[in-house]
């Protein structure tokens, strides 16, 4: 059964650096993130409203924990620029025990209201 403390990656990608910075240091500020990665010029190509879109983004990796999830993907979308932001949440599988640790500890989960 899942828990709030399950750590999980959440992808985000972003118009620009300028606004994937801003965002990712709200989450890390807010405890909702423990660390953000930013991959600036990652290509995309999509699908939207029924033409075939290629651009150039910004991509945010989240380290967060799934108690968060919600607040998190509340907040990028007050945030975000674009009308229906990528908020993709994935488990993790795998990984060092110190490292999870630290994930949990700075990863505040915020009261559900």
């Amino acid at each position: 059964m899942p828990d709030d403390k399950d750590p999980i990656v959440v992808l985000m990608t972003a118009p620009d650096i300028t606004e994937a910075e801003k965002i990712a240091g709200e989450l890390v500020k807010d405890g909702l993130a423990a660390c953000v990665n930013i991959i600036n010029k990652v290509r995309s190509v999509y699908r939207w409203q029924g033409e075939i879109c290629r651009d150039t983004e910004a991509l945010c990796v989240i380290k967060t924990v799934r108690g968060n999830f919600e607040s998190l993907k509340d907040k990028i979308k007050s945030m975000h620029s674009y009308t229906v932001p990528e908020v993709i949440g994935l488990n993790i599988e795998e990984s060092s025990e110190k490292y999870l640790k630290w994930l949990v500890k700075e990863s505040k989960i915020l009261s559900k209201t």
